[in-house]
């Protein structure tokens, strides 16, 4: 079988991608197979464990998703996928999957099901023009604001039509209006599904040599589901890198937005959001500082409901939600390609430190602190073991966190 390769690692950093880490295909790879009919089939197995102080119990989750589907080769411009996943519990219910009712543990957002992941009619005419119609996992940009929350082992996916166009090779436009929106909870939970949205999503992006890749967005969400999510959001983003000799280069990304309400939201407010990361790569170490500021009134604040919410401030997720005085994210990401241990694939290291505070009030929230081991063990199966833990100072509770993962991609 074809191998599933992941579109979503990405989303695992910071702020801003360092180079991918392995993780489970959020969107099937375009064909390229000369059968008719290609499946594969990936799956992931996850012990995860949350000791969080306030809550009686540490839970222990052990779940492991499968993940199978069959993509067409192109036919006239057609394709196709459609795709199936299974998550199951192995041992006991030791934690709060959100539908579960055993709110004396923590949550572990990672409900048993089987749903349908994604299924999709692609068309591409020429190389330069596609629309893709049916459900899909969709993610943008570094997934800050829409993305497919891959680390779970549920997908957020979008009902939804997309159509793209490259008027030349460094330039992309892109829109997408989605209807529905499947979330990471499954089909069980109140707000795992948000029905009867109204989503309009809007992206152009160019590289410029030698400054990089501009993207410009707008997102409007208008979200009867969750009233005060809805919004509208403008933005600009500019990412890339430099050499500057000695085997040293510096990477960089800037973003700014500015966010408003919209639809069904009672709500009146206009936020802001800032992003500014500098890093510097010397052989196999890349060293990454940041700033991100997520603005906030004392009633309501910045949010980014689509997001791949895990890959930023902090890996306790802490800050799902934005508290309504805002945050600002200090932090520093450190990645180090250790060389290869069991395969020519090099191990990956990641350090993060996170400093949390208000932005309205500069109140200290708190601060965190992670590592992220990554070992290739084969061309098809990796492994990883992460940890986090968040001392909470005026916002939360104190929370660790650990993972252990094996992702097998067939």
């Amino acid at each position: 079988m074809a191998v599933c390769l992941s579109q979503a690692a990405a989303a695992q950093s910071s702020a801003s991608p360092p180079p991918a880490a392995p993780a489970a295909a959020a969107q099937a790879p375009a064909a390229t197979s000369p059968d008719p009919v290609t499946p594969y089939v990936n799956a992931r197995y996850r012990l995860e464990t949350v000791d969080q102080d306030g809550i009686a119990e540490s839970a222990l989750a052990s779940t492991l998703r499968v993940r199978a589907g069959v993509r067409t080769a192109q036919w006239h411009g057609l394709s196709a996928v459609l795709e199936g996943e299974a998550i199951v519990r192995l041992g006991r219910e030791d934690y709060n999957d959100t539908v579960n009712g055993r709110t004396a543990f923590p949550v572990v957002a990672d409900p048993s099901d089987i749903v349908l992941n994604q299924a999709f009619v692609r068309w591409q005419p020429v190389q330069q023009v596609e629309a893709t119609v049916g459900r899909q996992a969709i993610n943008l940009d570094n997934q800050r604001w829409v993305g497919s929350v891959d680390w779970r082992q549920n997908d957020q996916t979008l009902d939804a039509v997309r159509a793209a166009v490259s008027p030349s090779r460094n330039t992309r436009l892109e829109y997408v209006h989605s209807w529905r929106v499947n979330r990471i909870f499954g089909p069980d939970s109140p707000q795992g599904i948000w029905r009867d949205t109204d989503i309009h999503l809007l992206r152009g992006s160019v590289t410029l040599a030698p400054v990089g890749t501009l993207s410009a967005y707008g997102y409007w969400l208008d979200l009867p589901s969750a009233p005060a999510l809805s919004s509208r959001t403008l933005g600009l983003r500019v990412t890339g890198q430099q050499a500057v000799g000695g085997g040293v280069t510096l990477h960089y990304a800037a973003e700014l937005a500015r966010q408003r309400d919209h639809g069904v939201n009672p709500a009146r407010f206009s936020h802001d959001y800032l992003l500014i990361e500098p890093g510097l790569g010397v052989g196999p170490v890349t060293v990454r500082v940041g700033y991100e500021r997520l603005s906030g009134d004392g009633s309501t604040a910045l949010q980014t409901p689509l997001a791949t919410l895990h890959a930023f401030n902090g890996w306790t997720d802490r800050f799902l939600t934005t508290p309504v005085n805002g945050l600002r994210d200090l932090y520093a990401d450190v990645q180090w390609r250790l060389g290869p241990v069991l395969t020519s694939a090099p191990a990956t290291l990641r350090l993060q430190v996170h400093d949390f505070n208000a932005t309205r009030t500069g109140t200290d929230y708190g601060r965190e602190y992670g590592a992220w081991l990554i070992v290739p063990v084969s061309r098809q199966i990796s492994s990883s073991v992460k940890f986090s833990h968040y001392d909470a100072d005026a916002f939360a509770t104190d929370t660790t966190k650990f993972w252990f993962s094996v992702d097998f991609r067939f």
